[in-house]
């Protein structure tokens, strides 16, 4: 007997809302519009959160969504998009998922089948990223380095040959200790931008060498303070080899070492040459 599928459409919908990090002018006309009109805001914060709503007078219910309870909540608000709700999720500042909560209950939502919708807005990594004047074209988000200095330094010089701009959010508390980290492990001329308090009042941008950030965190009193992004210039691209420099140099010992083909193609590999240029030359040393 065939098996009849029964299709249910799901009015349910989750909403991603970014909100202000600061400037409460930077919420979006469409933003303040979803969470006036949904049925509940799902909130990091619901004091921080209220805060927000009461300013633009809007009343809708609040559920707090947390690191500590996203996954027990994830059920409860799968059930009421099932009943048809419309729900806003948002954190404290800036777009939920990123370095905050709401990665567990898109990721639930989404397995379950709803509609999920960006309601973009403010990203302090992006912002920040924009006025670094630094490379944007590629970039690579790491949000916030471990705590401890040791598995911090361990996770630095992970990154040490990574050539793509690095954004990085820090405590400020840590800021000159994160700073120390990167010049030792990165180099102290690798230039790098550090923006405090973006949209806010006190809102300010440092330019310069990570030698000449640290220099500055301990002559500035107000250098750490506030919320920190710290974006970092990627790593600098190295020329390949040349076939008659490097490649002859790197041939020479994997050859005392292994097999022709072998030698030849990790050479290849290693100084960002051609196969058969590598084999060719790796021949003529032989012999």
């Amino acid at each position: 007997m065939a098996q009849i599928i029964v299709s249910i459409e799901r009015t349910g919908r989750l909403y991603v809302v970014a909100t202000p990090i600061g400037n409460l002018g930077d919420l979006s006309a469409r933003a303040r519009d979803i969470l006036q009109t949904c049925s509940l805001i799902a909130a990091e914060d619901t004091r921080h959160t209220g805060t927000l709503l009461k300013h633009f007078g809007i009343q809708t219910p609040q559920l707090s969504l947390h690191d500590h309870n996203e996954r027990q909540r994830a059920p409860e608000l799968i059930r009421r998009l099932r009943e048809g709700a419309q729900i806003a999720l948002v954190s404290d500042a800036g777009t939920p998922g990123i370095s905050d909560p709401g990665f567990e209950l898109v990721r639930a939502v989404a397995a379950e089948g709803f509609e999920i919708i960006a309601v973009p807005g403010p990203c302090a990594a992006i912002a920040a990223l924009s006025i670094g004047g630094l490379p944007t074209e590629r970039f690579c988000f790491e949000g916030f380095l471990p705590a401890r200095g040791a598995a911090r330094r361990k996770r630095l010089q992970s990154l040490e040959p990574e050539l793509r701009t690095l954004v990085l959010y820090e405590a400020p508390h840590r800021l000159r200790e994160m700073l120390e980290d990167c010049a030792e492990v990165f180099g102290g001329e690798r230039q790098a931008t550090v923006a405090r308090e973006i949209t806010k009042l006190h809102e300010s941008t440092y330019r310069g060498s990570l030698r000449e950030l640290l220099t500055r965190a301990t002559t500035d009193a107000d250098f750490g303070r506030g919320e920190i992004v710290l974006v970092l210039a990627g790593a600098p691209q190295q020329e390949p080899a040349t076939l008659e420099g490097g490649l002859d140099r790197v041939l020479k010992i994997l050859l005392a070492e292994l097999p022709l083909k072998q030698a030849a193609r990790l050479a290849a590999q290693i100084t960002e040459s051609r196969d058969n240029e590598a084999y060719k030359r790796a021949l003529q040393l032989k012999q």
